[in-house]
């Protein structure tokens, strides 16, 4: 049992380790922002929010060239997996939960794990970013390989849920990806893929869904986005493997294929009849001159990418 001399010195020690952090700095020139009209405030965090990309700019080189690993690995069958504890760990689960609609992933290829489990997605749950044991467990669950990339996502750089999925990521072979919000990070050094995009103190003390989130947002969305464009998800910027579950998307499937070919509306639909709905398939019918069962052997022979498809379809 933890005593209560313990608790207090354990409590004392996180606080100062918190005021080193420069996300959680406090700012006393905003110490009166609660008496600003609403518009000079929206101004505030506009201004604030418009520091963030630039921010990220300055981490190009490491984002890409963690990139290139993520995507070398997911061509081998790996698969993408998030971790992170709060704000972080749901806007891994956020990007994870988009790619099957956008780019035809199967769930279990990009995933997002929060510390907690699913229900902490809307609710609390005590102690859960506390453990390094947790995250390991979570993992294992997974039955991790070393095609597999983890990438925790800490705004502190200290969570321990974070750092835990990563060290024990490290001990099953996995890649590693660090990405947090301060300088000098445990997380980060703890990954083979160390990206710190240092977004300064928050408008509101230690809320980092703010700045924070928004760069965290930004980076995940280049990890997925781009590692789906090197496996072939795309072609140009038209997203050819989405997957048509409703109405809008449906519409928006007959819309790419148009984009791509220039093909008239009847076409459209013979070739989009031909392959199951499947847009890129229809894209190498009409553009390859081949017919359906064609086209998906193409495409498979080519791991996917339709360029290379596209190449290889007698013409």
């Amino acid at each position: 049992m933890t005593s209560t001399a313990d608790a207090s010195s354990s409590h004392h020690d996180l606080r100062a380790e918190l005021e080193t952090l420069t996300t959680e700095a406090f700012r006393p020139e905003l110490s009166e922002i609660d008496r600003l009209p609403t518009l000079e405030i929206t101004k505030l965090m506009n201004t604030e929010d418009a520091t963030v990309p630039s921010a990220v700019a300055e981490r190009l080189p490491l984002i890409a060239a963690a990139i290139d690993g993520i995507a070398e690995r997911m061509s081998r069958g790996g698969r993408l997996i998030y971790a992170g504890a709060g704000t972080a760990g749901r806007l891994g689960i956020l990007d994870a939960s988009e790619c099957p609609p956008t780019f035809n992933t199967d769930p279990s290829e990009v995933v997002g794990l929060i510390a907690g489990g699913p229900g902490a997605m809307v609710t609390s749950v005590e102690g859960a970013e506390d453990s390094k044991e947790l995250a390991a467990a979570d993992l294992d669950a997974l039955s991790l390989t070393p095609d597999d990339t983890v990438v925790g996502i800490s705004a502190s750089g200290r969570t321990p849920y974070a750092v835990g999925a990563v060290e024990h990521a490290r001990t099953r072979g996995a890649l590693t990806v660090g990405l947090s919000c301060n300088a000098g990070s445990a997380l980060a050094a703890a990954a083979e893929h160390g990206i710190e995009i240092v977004v300064g103190p928050e408008l509101l003390t230690g809320s980092t869904r703010l700045k924070a989130g928004t760069a965290q947002k930004l980076v995940l969305n280049m990890f997925s986005t781009i590692t789906m464009i090197r496996l072939g998800k795309t072609y140009g910027n038209l997203m050819v493997d989405v997957r048509a579950s409703n109405e809008k998307l449906r519409a928006r499937s007959r819309r790419i294929v148009a984009l791509a070919t220039g093909a008239p509306d009847e076409e459209i639909e013979r070739a989009l009849t031909a392959t199951g709905g499947e847009v890129k398939n229809a894209v190498l019918v009409l553009l390859g001159g081949v017919d359906g069962p064609t086209a998906a052997r193409l495409l498979a022979e080519s791991d996917g990418h339709l360029r290379a498809a596209l190449a290889a379809a007698p013409h």
